[in-house]
């Protein structure tokens, strides 16, 4: 479902007062807008969502002692090989890469997971719900991907509303990162590293339309630089 973005400087306006009853640094007047008046917003496909969650929680199950023979096997009885990305790929099956990025992608999940309504909220200042492990994959019992998509009931959230905890998290994110570069401390449960991921999440799920945006992009290709 593409719909009209809401008005980005109002919702830029709401992010910031989140911000100051955080009591969290404003970035400058001239911090980008996410979007423009006039774009228009979609999220990706439920099944896509799916799969990233799926693929996520199987790269933190080898996180925490998975073999990489019993991950391959369960993508393969998943069908989800070709969701899994090059980097990826390298950590499932050979423990390349950095493990503790790796296990830091809990948060993006939780993120993607609120998206699709299984995760009631979304609060900067409360660290992973921890029913939500009931709410995804049983990897270790055996439960395949489309087993696990019969199993769950999505509700996906409306673009609108993602876009706006998009922007939140955008400003979010630069805050976060002038706290922790202050030496001050954080709100909440969480640092700066669990907001980053709940932003990437929301980059990657979020789609935006309009005269200034790119094609979605990969899991991968998702820039956080600004």
């Amino acid at each position: 479902m593409t719909v009209a973005a809401p008005d980005p400087r109002e919702v830029r306006e709401a992010s910031l007062d989140e911000l100051s009853r955080l009591g969290l640094p404003l970035p400058p007047a001239q911090f980008p807008l996410v979007w423009e008046p006039g774009d228009r917003i979609e999220l990706r496909p439920t099944a896509e969502i799916e799969a990233r969650i799926a693929v996520l929680h199987l790269i933190l199950a080898r996180c925490f002692g998975m073999p990489p023979q019993a991950a391959m096997s369960w993508l393969l009885g998943s069908h989800l090989v070709e969701m899994v990305t090059p980097p990826e790929w390298q950590f499932v099956m050979g423990g390349k890469g950095d493990h503790r990025s790796f296990v830091l992608h809990h948060d993006a999940l939780f993120a993607l997971a609120w998206v699709l309504g299984l995760s009631k909220q979304l609060d900067p200042t409360l660290a992973v719900d921890e029913r939500l492990v009931e709410r995804l994959p049983h990897i270790a019992e055996g439960e395949t991907f489309p087993h696990w998509r019969s199993r769950i009931l999505t509700a996906p959230q409306h673009p609108a509303d993602a876009a706006a905890l998009l922007d939140l998290h955008y400003c979010l994110d630069w805050a976060y990162l002038e706290t922790e570069r202050d030496g001050r401390r954080a709100p909440g449960l969480v640092d700066a590293n669990a907001i980053g991921q709940r932003r990437w999440a929301l980059e990657w799920a979020v789609i935006l339309r309009g005269p200034y945006h790119d094609e979605p992009p990969g899991w991968e290709e998702v820039d956080l630089s600004t």
